[in-house]
């Protein structure tokens, strides 16, 4: 019996410890459990914490170069529509004021031709008088020279006597003196 004690009590043993799991493996099991946890919690505060606080500044960097190029984007293209706008209004100002040197032209030209209408027309008005003025001259000097002629016919009828012959000779001769161009005109 002392064998089949010792069979139940190595079975009871065996029983007792099922999957070979003892009293003392579970103790060192747990043992190092909270070993391993505290390991774990000492490597977070000196390591994990650190590593986070460092993948948060450098993910804060990375935010904070992403809204600076956002921000430089947004003012590029702020500056891009100011331009497009003053260049629009340039070229509008251009097309006024090629606009305006035209009217002005136009203007300078209308200015210019009617002067020089006017001064045309002075210049032709004053040729006119001038003409008129040769006209009153030129028929100023032949009733001078009729004058002339007739007094001259009257001395050489006066002096020749008044015969009617005589007299148309005197004529004739004093017409060809003066010619007869001058008196047709």
């Amino acid at each position: 019996m002392d064998q089949m004690i010792t069979a139940v009590l190595l079975e009871g043993e065996q029983m007792e410890r099922l999957f070979d799991l003892d009293f003392q493996l579970l103790h060192d099991a747990v043992i190092t459990a909270v070993a391993v946890f505290v390991l774990f919690l000492f490597m977070s505060y000196m390591l994990f914490k650190p590593t986070r606080d460092l993948l948060r500044k450098r993910q804060e960097r990375i935010q904070a170069d992403l809204d600076s190029a956002r921000q430089d984007k947004d003012q590029a293209q702020s500056l891009k529509n100011e331009y497009e706008t003053k260049m629009a209004g340039a070229q509008k100002d251009a097309d006024e004021i090629l606009s305006e040197a035209r009217k002005k032209a136009v203007k300078n030209e209308e200015t210019i031709i009617a002067s020089a209408k006017d001064e045309a027309a002075g210049i032709i008005r004053q040729a006119h008088n001038e003409a008129e003025l040769e006209k009153q001259k030129a028929a100023d000097e032949i009733k001078t020279q009729i004058i002339d002629v007739a007094s001259l016919m009257a001395g050489k009828v006066i002096a020749a006597g008044i015969d009617t012959n005589i007299q148309d000779s005197l004529v004739e001769e004093t017409l060809k003196e003066v010619g007869e161009s001058t008196w047709q005109s």
